[in-house]
């Protein structure tokens, strides 16, 4: 059996509670001052049977003005629509509001109910019948039942009940696939159960146990049990008006208009890329930067709506914009949503999500305003593809795919595949199905190139850059995973050298000029002539006259190159020194078996400061190991 809501609309007093009163023998207005008043205020429900055997939700929506909020948080979820008018009054300022904002958030079915037909005569009631057929025209009504009915006298209700169970039959079965989400629109406390959360779940399916997140706030909760009209289910699907109860969730901590969902699998945002239909009805434009109400789901928040492409909204236009919010909200893209203007209050348009968590964008840039409206008409694989490109180098995980382009996750595997073979997006990250748009690598490429070019003609005696420096040209936010591949894919297409910790280009060779080579030289002799007693490195510079920044650039390359080894700080020797001396220290350790300092100092004549740092260097390169006071020959060497 198909799941669906039958949502009221209409001007206040036309009989909208009186009606589900009828039907049903709920009265909606469970509030005492909305009894005391005779006027809907918070939205009510109830539900009931059809001929047919199909069950069908209610939700009782309040027709004041100053309730109409009330009224968008009940219209989503509705499936049909009964549009409420009094006979005796016929159309009301509500009643075209309600219209609008029914048919902002896409509501596609609904009939008339004409009400209080008893109060009114045969020629009356043909002459607002006459008015109605007009005012629908155009809408979304237009061609649907008229039925006139009586709540008090039970007139026509019959009837009624019958067009709503033909129209029930062509309604679409919602799909329960996709995420789950629940917009709450009531939060309350019941003793022995605890706090309880009210709403139409929009999409997806939830069951007892599951553990579920409250978005914006993130926090986590355990479902203890579900109702769906009154009955205990372990599972709710999409379409249904579902009751949860939670385990150990504070009421305070739930909200009218934050959405329930799983752990992660929604991403809040204080921005949002719109496409915005300005009413026609409007009797002035509206100006970039003006502040509006935002309605989607049950909230409503606060904004600065920025037009793109213009300086203001012209009546009757449809435009790409983006909203700035003053607090988060965690949407898919084409949700609907509703906006009001913020003083004096009314309803001026709506339309649906673009994207829900898009980058702030810059005003009058083309690629931009393009890219936007192209999410409203292109194909999958090319808004998946603008998504990919504007994230530049951090990459799209599949799971903020999944809520920016609202396709199927099925249908959204495959188009990552598609570009995945055309090699237009690339796999980051396996794990997190992380991916990057192909112009996006090659540029990261290009970069590397560049910061590799550069360093080269700075540092051309320096063999090349380090893995971290390198990581650090980019952006903090590059994953390690990201620049790896990076790495792999430069080396195995020849433009890059890795060697250990050194990156390079495959092009880079360290030259010398005249002076450096002169200097070369001269390093090379002092450490030849030092042997095992080799001058400071300090002193160096100072005995050949050398500026010592100059030296040290060459004494590097000489150490890259394998002749000069760094024994300790500012002390180094030449390569055959230490070959020599190590052949000295493995035959006596062969013939003697250990060997103290004293040994090794009468065996070279060392002095304490070159002694020490030496037994210390051959027992890191694993030459030696030391036991107590002596050293013994590795078994390894």
């Amino acid at each position: 059996m198909k799941q669906m809501i039958l949502g009221t609309a209409g001007h206040i007093d036309h009989g909208k509670t009186s009606l589900i009163k009828a039907l049903t023998g709920v009265n909606t207005d469970r509030l005492k001052e909305e009894q005391i008043r005779g006027i809907t205020i918070e939205l009510g429900f109830a539900s009931m049977n059809l001929p047919s055997g199909q069950h069908i939700g209610i939700v009782d929506v309040p027709g004041h003005e100053k309730f109409v909020k009330n009224m968008v948080a009940g219209a989503t979820g509705i499936d049909i629509v009964a549009m409420v008018i009094a006979a005796d009054e016929g159309i009301m300022p509500q009643t075209r509001e309600h219209m609008e904002i029914c048919t902002l958030l896409g509501i596609q079915h609904g009939l008339v109910v004409l009400t209080k037909i008893d109060l009114v005569d045969e020629e009356w009631l043909e002459m607002v019948s006459d008015e109605i057929s007009n005012f629908v025209q155009g809408t979304f009504l237009e061609g649907k039942a008229i039925a006139p009915v009586s709540s008090a006298t039970g007139q026509g209700l019959p009837e009624f009940v019958k067009a709503l169970d033909d129209l029930s039959k062509i309604v679409p079965p919602r799909s329960s696939a996709g995420i789950f989400r629940l917009p709450v629109d009531r939060v309350f406390t019941m003793k022995g159960f605890g706090t309880v959360i009210t709403g139409t779940l929009a999409s997806g399916k939830v069951r007892v146990g599951d553990t579920i997140m409250i978005y914006p706030s993130e926090i986590t909760s355990k479902v203890r049990g579900i109702q769906v009209h009154n009955e205990s289910v372990e599972q709710a699907e999409a379409g249904m008006r579902t009751a949860i109860n939670f385990q150990g969730l504070e009421k305070a901590s739930v909200n009218r208009g934050d959405v329930l969902s799983g752990p992660n699998a929604l991403i809040s945002s204080y921005m949002l890329d719109l496409s915005l239909h300005f009413l026609k009805s409007n009797k002035k434009s509206m100006k970039n930067r003006t502040q509006v109400r935002f309605h989607s789901g049950t909230s409503e928040i606060l904004g600065n709506l920025i037009l793109l492409d213009r300086e203001e909204l012209v009546p009757g236009e449809t435009v790409a914009a983006q909203l700035r919010l003053d607090a988060p909200v965690a949407l898919v893209k084409d949700d609907r949503f509703v906006i009001r203007s913020y003083s004096p209050v009314r309803t001026v348009g709506g339309g649906h999500v673009l994207n829900p968590i898009p980058q702030k964008h810059k005003r009058f840039k083309s690629e931009v305003i393009e890219g936007v409206k192209g999410l409203a008409e292109n194909s999958p694989e090319d808004i998946v593809s603008y998504h990919l490109k504007a994230s530049g180098y951090r990459g799209a995980a599949f799971s903020e795919l999944k809520i920016m382009t609202n396709i199927p996750e099925k249908q959204l595997d495959q188009v990552m595949q598609g570009l995945l073979s055309k090699r237009a997006a690339i796999q980051t990250d396996r794990e997190n199905r992380i991916y990057i748009h192909s112009e996006s690598f090659e540029k990261l490429k290009t970069e590397a190139h560049e910061y590799l070019a550069a360093y080269h003609k700075a540092n051309p005696l320096k063999a090349g850059m380090s893995k971290e420096e390198l990581k650090s040209k980019f952006p903090v936010f590059l994953s390690v995973k990201l620049f790896n591949l990076l790495l792999v894919q430069s080396v195995k297409e020849g433009d890059i050298v890795q060697d250990e910790n050194t990156i390079s280009l495959a092009s880079h060779q360290v030259s010398l000029g005249v002076d450096q080579a002169d200097v070369r030289d001269k390093i090379l002799e002092a450490y030849m002539k030092g042997g095992i007693t080799p001058p400071y490195f300090k002193d160096v510079s100072k005995n050949l006259n050398i500026e010592p920044a100059q030296a040290k650039e060459v004494l590097t390359l000489l150490i890259d190159e394998g002749h000069i080894v760094k024994v300790k700080e500012d002390l180094y020797f030449h390569v055959k020194t230490l070959d020599d001396l190590k052949k000295k220290i493995v035959e006596f350790l062969v013939s003697k078996g250990e060997m103290g300092a004293p040994d090794f100092k009468d065996m070279t004549g060392l002095s304490r400061k070159y002694l020490i740092p030496l037994l210390e260097y051959f027992d890191a390169k694993n030459v030696t190991i030391r036991v107590g006071d002596v050293r013994k020959l590795r078994t390894s060497h």
